[in-house]
Order: C-alpha cells, then structure tokens, then sequence
C-alpha cells in the first residue's frame, strides 16, 4: 500500500520510523556524515510505501489507521518548487534493506510520479540522483540534467522528468 501524507499527517511512529530508515541508509551504510534533518520535511509530502497490511486484531478497531498499515519498506519526500530546484522535486528514496531487489523503488516512483502529475498537477519534475542510480532513473524516463558532482562527498547528477 501507497500513501502520500504532509508532514502533519504523519503519525510521531512514522515520522520516527523515516527518520531512523534514513539514518540507517543515507548516514549508517552508506557512511555519510550530512544534516538529514534539514528542516525541509515540515514542507514536503511523503511518500510511504508500506509492507503488506495487518489486519485488525480483536482488541484494536479497524479505524485504527496504525492497524491497517505494516511497517514501511519503502520512503520518498516530495518536495515543493523552490525548496531545493525551482521545480518540484523527488528526493531521499530508500528502500528498506530487507525488501531490496523486489522492485519497490520503481513502484513507489511510479506511484510518485503518477500522484505529482494527476493530483499536485505539476509537469516537471527533477531530482538530485547518486550517479550509481542514472540508469535506474533513466529507465523511469528522467534525463540528466547537469555534469556530476559531489554532495556530501557521494558523486551525484541532477536529472529531471516532464510530461
């Protein structure tokens, strides 16, 4: 399951569990000292994909939305024109250690792509790629955009996408 939440409907266990996801993937493995908490969430909207859906145990009701959702394996922050590119932009895509090689960075970048044309009605869109993923990024129809260079001492690209 695919959802897109603001920054304020994020529930203080999701919002946790992203940060703890980015700090094990952008710090921890991929050894990078950088300020994840860059004070741009509060703008952004999240895209989150979750692991299969639980379901509601007798003892907790269905409209508990925490009951319905499993934990998450895969993340995104949609960020707004003028906060890093003068477009709106995708950024901070993980994928869960555990539910790597299964396709979920391409589903939840569909996904993502589908939600910022149809519903945000937006038409460009860039990004700000680690160079090892160009072609990833170029199979979902991004190009690149600028020569490489290094952010946070990881060589990056920046590419864009425009319907």
């Amino acid at each position: 399951m695919i959802k897109f939440k603001t920054f304020n409907q994020l529930t203080n266990s999701e919002l946790y569990e992203i940060l703890r996801l980015r700090q094990e993937v952008f710090v921890l493995e991929q050894t990078c000292l950088y300020p994840d908490l860059d004070n741009l969430d509060q703008r952004c909207r999240h895209g989150i994909l979750y692991a299969k859906a639980n379901e509601p145990s007798a003892d907790q009701p269905a409209s508990d939305q925490s009951a319905l959702e499993g934990p998450i394996c895969a993340y995104l922050r949609i960020l707004p024109s003028g906060t890093v590119f003068d477009t709106i932009a995708i950024g901070r895509v993980l994928v869960r250690e555990e539910f790597r090689k299964q396709g979920l960075a391409r589903e939840l970048l569909l996904a993502t792509l589908d939600y910022i044309k149809n519903s945000l009605g937006e038409k460009h869109i860039k990004l700000s790629a680690q160079q090892y993923l160009m072609d990833f990024y170029k199979s979902m129809g991004f190009r690149v955009i600028s020569e490489g260079y290094l952010e946070d001492g990881i060589p990056h690209i920046d590419m864009e996408i425009c319907f």
